[in-house]
């Protein structure tokens, strides 16, 4: 399993719950699940994490991106999409 993506989960699963999401973890990919369907994908691409959301992927090269910068793009569309939805 991808240390890059446990340490992921660790920082958002406090914070997802709000948005009625659970995190699903693979091997290779960690997803936000809200029934049953798949909001957000992120695949850990050995140097790279891909995130996909509404039909696109963004690149995250690992280096620069380390798990908190993620984990914080991350909660924030999620923020910015609840309050477009009310």
């Amino acid at each position: 399993m991808s240390e890059y993506l446990e340490q992921l989960r660790e920082l958002i699963k406090g914070e997802v719950s709000r948005y009625r999401l659970s995190i699903t973890l693979t091997r290779d990919s960690l997803s936000l699940v809200r029934d049953r369907d798949v909001v957000m994908i992120v695949r850990d691409l050995r140097d790279y994490v891909e995130l996909s959301y509404r039909g696109r992927k963004y690149t995250y090269d690992k280096w620069y991106t380390k798990p908190q910068h993620l984990a914080s793009t991350i909660l924030n569309t999620l923020k910015v999409q609840e309050k477009a939805v009310e």
